[in-house]
């Protein structure tokens, strides 16, 4: 059995197989073949449990069923090079809308939002140049704040035929 840290999260979502590809390759996240549990009872290749592994955390994902909510996961993960996973995530479909910033305690701070509309929190160590980002001209803070406020504010099921990623 392997450790677990003391609070792990869960992602329910749909196409739970493709969130699980996409973990993979941005994060090179491993799953556990042990924990891959099918949703026999749905008899539809649904997951109703899985477990990966991205550094020394561990994610569960699992199809969300079609009378459940939408509920989109916020997920911080500490990486190493932020420029490197934003570049792995939009190639697979994900949108920035937080460029690599300046943040306190010595980290720079990203977010994207996945192609399932989870929104993911970069964590990496301080950049020495960060990359130049737009003035933000609101009265109400930073661009990591409005950026947040923004993406937060716009997220919608992405079930919804309207719904815009």
């Amino acid at each position: 059995m392997a450790t677990t840290n003391t609070v792990n999260g869960f992602v329910v979502t749909d196409n739970a197989a493709d969130l699980i590809n996409f973990l993979i390759a941005v994060f090179d996240a491993v799953e556990d073949p042990d924990a891959h549990t099918p949703d026999y009872a749905a008899a539809d290749g649904t997951l109703i449990h899985s477990e990966i592994h991205i550094g020394n955390s561990i994610l569960m994902v699992a199809d969300r069923k079609s009378d459940w909510p939408f509920t989109p996961a916020l997920t911080q993960v500490y990486v190493d090079d932020a420029a490197g996973v934003l570049r792995r995530a939009t190639a697979r479909g994900a949108r920035v809308v937080t460029d690599i910033a300046p943040f306190y305690g010595g980290y720079s701070i990203a977010r994207f939002v996945d192609p399932w509309h989870n929104v993911w929190w970069l964590f990496a160590p301080e950049v020495d140049n960060p990359p130049v980002i737009a003035a933000d001209t609101s009265e109400n803070g930073s661009v990591v704040y409005t950026t947040l406020l923004d993406t937060m504010r716009d997220l919608t099921d992405p079930r919804d035929a309207a719904s815009i990623s």
